[in-house]
């Protein structure tokens, strides 16, 4: 096993470098050998990280050396062990769950989205993953489930099968159908419908999914023509049904699935997810708020475009 030393002595007058390099060292997951004497896995970005490092303590007065070594200790697996930090994540998550009620989904997502942020940070450092990430990784998805479920009823069971390619042509003047009150997933797959794949789509809100009529068709909910398969959300079904897997759109698939079934969580989701739920609490009309609300992704859908030109 390769691994990385840094051997530094801090500045005596400077304060502020001091605090800069130990926020950096705890926040890369560095192990403490010693005084003075820092340890990393040869990995990744690891080596570029500690060389910031010792390159700030140089510029402010101090001193540092890293070296790269192999060892095949297994005492120093012991050091980067985050079974600790995970368990206190693990509790946090807990304590949410029982939180957890109808008119507190929305500040348990909020909570999931403050936690998902803390575990890919802790995942970030966990060297040497097991149990302890794994099990606070699992919790945490199923948190993230459970508070939209509330949030959101009657969502669908993902099925396990194939997503054939359909013709957009055979798609368009048609009713679709979907759950009252929509939330993020269904109302992003509305505007994606209206916006790539009906223009001149009818849309229907059901009290419960039997009351869908046989000339509808329905998306997001258990027997729907289109619902969650596999890892895909109901948005992400339909970009893959109907060939539409631009960049720009995945983007936003990514923030749609983040906001509805949990996961990996984008810089935007937060905001996105609190403007969303005050248009669903201020509008009580769904064909108002599914206007409303693809003004959104109408937005979001040009800030992806414009930032995939420039790269």
């Amino acid at each position: 096993m390769k691994w990385l030393l840094l051997i530094l002595s801090l500045p005596t007058e400077n304060a502020t470098a001091r605090m800069r390099c130990w926020r950096a060292l705890k926040s890369c997951g560095a192990a403490v050998l010693r005084d003075g004497v820092y340890l990393l896995p040869d990995s990744g970005a690891n080596a570029a990280t500690l060389q910031a490092i010792a390159e700030d303590l140089r510029a402010n007065s101090g001193t540092a050396h890293l070296m790269p070594t192999q060892s095949d200790a297994q005492d120093f697996h012991a050091l980067f062990d985050r079974t600790t930090e995970f368990g206190e994540l693990f509790a946090l998550i807990a304590a949410a769950r029982t939180d957890l009620r109808e008119d507190s989904a929305l500040h348990v997502l909020k909570q999931c989205r403050k936690l998902r942020k803390s575990l890919e940070q802790l995942v970030a450092i966990d060297f040497f993953p097991g149990e302890a990430q794994r099990q606070t990784d699992a919790a945490l998805q199923a948190l993230e489930l459970d508070a939209n479920r509330v949030l959101s009823p009657n969502e669908p069971q993902a099925v396990e099968q194939g997503i054939a390619r359909l013709n957009i042509a055979d798609y368009r003047g048609r009713t679709w159908a979907t759950r009252s009150r929509p939330w993020v997933d269904r109302l992003a797959s509305a505007w994606l419908i209206r916006r790539f794949i009906d223009p001149d789509a009818r849309f229907i809100w059901l009290d419960a999914p039997g009351d869908c009529p046989r000339i509808a068709l329905g998306f997001d909910f258990d027997g729907a023509d289109f619902t969650h398969v596999g890892a895909r959300v109901t948005f992400e079904t339909l970009l893959a049904s109907f060939g539409l897997e631009t960049p720009p759109l995945q983007r936003l698939g990514l923030l749609v699935h983040s906001l509805d079934a949990g996961g990996v969580q984008p810089p935007e989701a937060t905001g996105v997810e609190r403007v969303l739920a005050g248009m669903r609490e201020a509008i009580t009309d769904d064909d108002q708020l599914m206007q409303v609300a693809a003004g959104v992704f109408d937005g979001l859908l040009t800030a992806f475009q414009r930032e995939t030109e420039k790269s």
